[in-house]
């Protein structure tokens, strides 16, 4: 599991202001994550893990936007 308040650098794509306020299209396609000291991008896993998190998407896509 990802300690989401570690993530960092993230990336949004397919935020369509038609759908707002749910942004249901929109999807993390790159983040990074620290761990101690170092600091690394997400894998294809790690990504599709928190993609299944709909509410942490919203919040990052309002993050984006305001």
């Amino acid at each position: 599991m990802i300690d989401k308040t570690k993530i960092s650098n993230v990336v949004i794509e397919d935020i369509d202001m038609k759908d707002c306020p749910d942004f249901c299209d929109a999807n993390i396609t790159s983040a990074d994550v620290t761990e101690g000291d170092v600091t690394r991008e997400l894998t294809d896993k790690e990504l599709d893990e928190i993609n299944e998190d709909g509410e942490y998407i919203l919040e990052e896509v309002h993050k984006f936007l305001y």
